[in-house]
């Protein structure tokens, strides 16, 4: 699998690039453009766009640091990559980097930025509250470099710095985004919503939802959205039962941020989407919702 997000994220959606790619074939949507209320690691938004298989992509998550992210490496993309180079990666500077977000308004963008981006990559899993690789003591089998090979995170930023003028960001709740800027774009857009976790949520993201922040993502899209579009999550009876009247599907995907497992997932589509009838790159085990 080719990696073009620089970012960690536990149960990393580029594992899904391929399915997406034959997705936008199949419905002729290829060379329109591709929006992402939670963004996240944008993996998926990433491989469609330098394969060019969508003209544009429009990056929103609610998280700010992340924000300051994505902004660096779209408009700062050289004093970013000093920092990645110059930075020791140690458990002092991981602290300073806790410090950092944790006062988030001190800082400028790029600051901030950098101590997502240095915690995500240096913490287990990704998850910039959890722990540091290897522990305080740096005793574990791995030690926090593991995952920070400085030259190779450096090349997938700049490459993402090349596509910084078809690369849009947004700041905003997913809702607000689906409200406010969605219905603007262009109607070859393909809208894919990743929201967090239903089960698993508040340990891993920090921006979780209740179950009624779920319910009305589901009323949005099944009753308002304008654009084609699909959702993931995790295989639950409570997602299921939103989407109980969407086509959809059950697969497996590879999780290995912390340690290598398999776990399973759901997918729903709009009505208006069809399956490719080529092989779907996916692990699928089973039909989820309408069929």
């Amino acid at each position: 699998m080719n990696h073009y997000s620089p970012l960690r994220y536990p149960g990393g959606k580029g594992q899904l690039a391929g399915f997406f790619k034959k997705l936008l074939r199949a419905n002729r949507l290829c060379s329109g453009q591709y929006a992402e209320p939670y963004a996240g690691g944008a993996a998926v938004a990433l491989a469609l766009l330098m394969t060019e298989h969508t003209s544009h992509v429009h990056l929103n998550d609610s998280s700010f640091p992340l924000y300051c992210f994505w902004r660096s490496v779209i408009e700062s993309p050289e004093s970013f990559c000093r920092r990645v180079s110059d930075t020791p990666v140690t458990p002092r500077v991981w602290a300073e980097q806790k410090r950092v977000l944790a006062r988030p308004g001190d800082g400028d963008y790029v600051g901030i930025g950098f101590a997502f981006f240095f915690l995500n990559r240096t913490s287990r899993s990704g998850v910039v509250n959890g722990g540091m690789i290897g522990g305080k003591d740096q005793h574990g089998p791995w030690k926090m470099d593991a995952r920070f090979g400085k030259a190779g995170l450096i090349r997938r930023i700049e490459r993402i710095s090349d596509y910084a003028g078809r690369i849009s960001l947004y700041n905003m709740d997913a809702e607000r985004f689906l409200v406010e800027i969605v219905p603007a774009l262009p109607e070859k857009t393909l809208l894919y919503l990743d929201p967090p976790y239903f089960e698993k949520g508040q340990r891993l993201y920090e921006n979780s939802y209740a179950p009624d922040d779920h319910r009305a993502i589901a009323g949005f899209l099944q009753t308002h959205a304008n654009h084609p579009w699909i959702v993931t999550y995790d295989d639950c009876e409570q997602i299921r039962a939103l989407y109980a009247r969407r086509q959809g599907l059950a697969y497996t995907l590879n999780y290995s941020a912390q340690r290598h497992r398999v776990g399973t997932e759901v997918m729903f589509f709009a009505d208006c989407l069809r399956l490719p009838e080529e092989p779907l790159g996916l692990s699928v085990v089973a039909p989820a919702g309408r069929t």
